[in-house]
């Protein structure tokens, strides 16, 4: 495991940091190390280290979540899956496609773009999907703060460790 779950100190979740970075906050006992991962570091020195798996901060940190997620083009890949909205490619260049064109007033937003490959944004150039006979496959949506920390820790692969303190 190379990432660390960096909790708060009332045991919130708050992000999940490089095993590099977690050495260093433990270094400047700024963390409290709850449970180690099974790896360990060899200094130059001979000093065997073990890299922490949990942290909690020892001082809160008041968090201000956003109401929102913001707007980007990775933002869009993530929600859609990293996949064509209209052919459900993943393996090609993905783009961002506006639904209802800008040249038609469509606006830069989660509710009118969706990830397409090259060949699909295209071949729907500056029409509407209708217009184009294309149908879209995924939901369009404005994501929530929660849903994009679910995927990236399902991505990490670390949901059954968060489940173990009861977080997830």
């Amino acid at each position: 495991m190379t990432h660390c779950v960096l909790l708060n100190a009332d045991y919130g979740f708050l992000n999940v940091v490089n095993w590099k970075r977690a050495m260093c906050l433990v270094a400047k006992n700024k963390v409290q190390v709850l449970r180690f991962s099974e790896r360990i570091i060899r200094t130059a020195e001979g000093v065997v280290l073990k890299v922490p798996a949990v942290m909690k901060l020892i001082k809160l940190i008041r968090t201000l979540y956003r109401s929102r997620v913001p707007f980007s083009k990775r933002n869009v890949l993530v929600r859609d899956g990293f996949r064509c909205a209209y052919c459900g490619d993943k393996y090609g260049r993905l783009t961002i496609d506006h639904i209802i064109p800008k040249s038609r007033g469509g606006k830069t937003d989660f509710d009118n773009c969706v990830s397409a490959c090259k060949s699909c944004n295209n071949k729907k150039g500056n029409r509407t999907p209708r217009e184009a006979n294309m149908f879209l496959k995924v939901k369009v949506y404005q994501p929530t703060i929660s849903e994009f920390l679910r995927l990236r820790v399902e991505k990490l692969g670390i949901v059954s460790l968060l489940k173990d303190f009861g977080i997830y």
